[in-house]
């Protein structure tokens, strides 16, 4: 059952957590944003396919192949972002969106609305990255 939401819609703290017509406001902005990035790599894999001419010039020759280099490790991030808003459109469905994998308290809803691909609370991703500084190779 699909529920209709107004465009000005925003989700806020006086409705019940993930109610249906926050879903749907969720599910809408991830879909989108996932639109937007697949628009976006079309255009990218058109431009490379168009400016793939052989520079005579050596520098020229370079500067392109540095853009392209560039070019495609931004679409390789982009790859992996699709991969997590798609596991955000699967926790949307399978009821766990919105909630701290580690604690399972709800995430505020302002953070989810910053990133919605979120899957810790503010509380938890610091703790997060703190134990990640205190552990990683220097």
């Amino acid at each position: 059952m699909a529920v209709e939401i107004d465009v000005d819609y925003r989700p806020s703290e006086d409705e019940p957590f993930m109610n249906e017509r926050q879903r749907a406001y969720f599910r809408k902005k991830l879909l989108a944003w996932k639109d937007d990035i697949l628009r976006e790599a079309k255009e990218t894999l058109e431009q490379l396919q168009e400016d793939s001419s052989n520079h005579p010039d050596l520098a020229d020759r370079a500067s392109s192949e540095t853009d392209r280099a560039i070019e495609l490790r931004a679409r390789d991030r982009q790859r992996k972002l699709i991969a997590k808003i798609d596991a955000a459109l699967q926790r949307i469905e399978d009821g766990s969106y919105g909630y701290c994998e580690e604690t399972g308290e709800p995430i505020s809803l302002k953070r989810l609305d910053a990133r919605p691909i979120a899957t810790l609370s503010i509380e938890a991703q610091e703790q997060h990255e703190r134990r990640e500084r205190i552990y990683r190779d220097d």
